[in-house]
């Protein structure tokens, strides 16, 4: 069964008649209802639009897709605005702002947006790591030792792309450009660094405390069953 993730609350659900829906408004449809492909020929502006409801949050996510021969290629997030994860609150707000934003640009401006997704690296390393130095790549090389060789080579290869966006070259007829899809996949290593990261420390220091606080039930039942054991013996 197909299966679509939920922006929201980060659930896979089924897709069903009960979760999934999808309409074809077009210009010259009369009073603008909407129509079954199966039922009326396509018109060339008539735009897909698909419609989500996750049974666990309860909220709508919604796309604007592809229809007609006018809206070719048409791939547009509605609801939320871009494909962009909703990562928990002890994730720092500047960190997922910068996230989104990026995302919610990465069709319109991907150099703007790989630029964004340099400046969320940054603040990542600063708050998570506590390295701060007056450039990006000083922080970078200070973070070498701490991480994965694999993911340092992929850092260190994004604060370069999002260079390309933050500053003139310095040969003003040298274009070196980013196109979207790459654009993109710097926002899936900021995702994976979020996940390695804060949300991995979190679950840790979530299961240490579960754990901690099972012992210390165990060790204060024990003691209250000596305690009522001497008072017997007593």
């Amino acid at each position: 069964m197909n299966s679509f993730h939920c922006p929201f609350c980060n659930v896979d659900m089924p897709i069903t008649d009960a979760t999934h829906s999808i309409r074809y408004p077009s210009f010259n449809y009369d009073k603008g209802d909407y129509y079954v492909v199966g039922n009326h020929r396509i018109d060339e502006s008539c735009i897909k639009i698909a419609f989500y409801k996750c049974p666990k949050c309860g909220k709508y996510s919604i796309f604007a897709l592809e229809g007609g021969s006018y809206t070719k290629g048409l791939n547009i997030p509605l609801i939320p605005n871009s494909h962009a994860k909703q990562f928990p609150e002890y994730v720092p707000e500047p960190i997922r702002q910068d996230y989104e934003e990026a995302y919610s640009i990465v069709n319109l401006s991907p150099k703007a947006s790989a630029t964004l997704a340099r400046r969320c690296l940054q603040g990542m390393i600063r708050d998570f790591h506590g390295i701060t130095k007056s450039r990006l790549v000083d922080e970078i090389n200070a973070l070498k030792s701490l991480v994965p060789a694999s993911q340092w080579k992929a850092i260190d290869a994004l604060r370069s792309i999002g260079n390309i966006g933050a500053h003139m070259e310095k040969d003003i007829n040298t274009i070196v450009d980013v196109d979207s899809g790459e654009a993109e996949k710097l926002l899936k290593l900021i995702e994976l660094l979020i996940d390695k990261w804060y949300i991995a420390r979190h679950d840790e220091e979530e299961l240490f405390s579960s754990i901690e606080t099972i012992g210390n039930a165990k060790v204060s039942t024990k003691k209250s069953n000596q305690s009522s054991a001497s008072s017997n013996v007593s």
